[in-house]
């Protein structure tokens, strides 16, 4: 079933390609192949943790002159927070990399220059 899709499509592109009135209906401005490298841009980094303990952390130390000594429990609920949010996202990504996740994009950069894509158009 899959082999009749891909043939399906196959026929679909070939036919916007090919010439009709005169003129292709899609003129690709590129060639139809893909490129051996992806764009080097930085990941994500999620959504922030910890702001409502480091919120009574600050209006603690305003209080009380930023004296840290008058603000250990907060301080301490804090950095306790901070460590869980660490380890939670440290185990998250050793996950992401067992289930098969996104690659880096110098990962993948090293993956695609290894095999290398055809350079004709499809």
């Amino acid at each position: 079933m899959a082999a009749q899709g891909g043939i399906l499509f196959q026929e679909k592109v070939s036919r916007l390609l090919s010439r009709h009135n005169g003129k292709p209906v899609l003129k690709p401005n590129r060639t139809l192949a893909l490129r051996d490298e992806v764009a080097n841009r930085k990941l994500k980094k999620g959504e922030a943790t910890c702001i409502t303990e480091m919120s009574v952390m600050m209006a603690c130390w305003k209080q009380n002159n930023f004296v840290d000594g008058l603000c250990s429990n907060e301080m301490n609920s804090f950095y306790s927070c901070v460590e869980k949010a660490q380890a939670a996202m440290k185990s998250k990504s050793e996950q992401a990399v067992l289930k098969g996740g996104r690659l880096h994009p110098k990962q993948a950069n090293t993956l695609l220059r290894r095999y290398p894509n055809l350079r004709t158009e499809i």
